[in-house]
């Protein structure tokens, strides 16, 4: 079973749009360093992470443009071999975020998501 876990959108200009969430949405910024640039967490003014803004460039460079939803999955292994066998597409290289591993996919609709496997530790 999987479920939503994350979101986070990649884009041209992630300054400007981390400018428009925070009016929009009352959210605040925490930069991450992607050396040389920024790419962003968005949270709620209580702190509670909500999702990502990124610059389309560096690892992201070939993400699609848009809002990506992180559904859980049990093994990362797993799914992307589903994925290729049920005629979607992976979308770069599997990436890591602590001991956690995650990799967009593009679905045969042509939608993209990501699929996200937590480490144990």
């Amino acid at each position: 079973m999987s479920d939503a876990s994350w979101c986070d959108i990649t884009t041209e200009n992630a300054d400007e749009l981390v400018s428009f969430y925070e009016a929009v949405m009352g959210w605040k910024k925490e930069a991450i360093d992607m050396g040389g640039y920024s790419d962003f967490v968005m949270m709620k003014s209580d702190g509670t992470p909500v999702g990502g803004i990124c610059h389309k460039r560096g690892v992201n460079e070939n993400y699609p443009s848009g809002w990506i939803n992180y559904f859980t999955v049990e093994s990362l292994d797993n799914a992307l071999r589903a994925v290729v066998d049920k005629g979607g597409k992976q979308v770069g290289e599997v990436r890591h975020h602590g001991n956690d591993s995650f990799c967009v996919i593009i679905d045969p609709s042509g939608a993209a998501c990501a699929l996200y496997e937590k480490g144990q530790g």
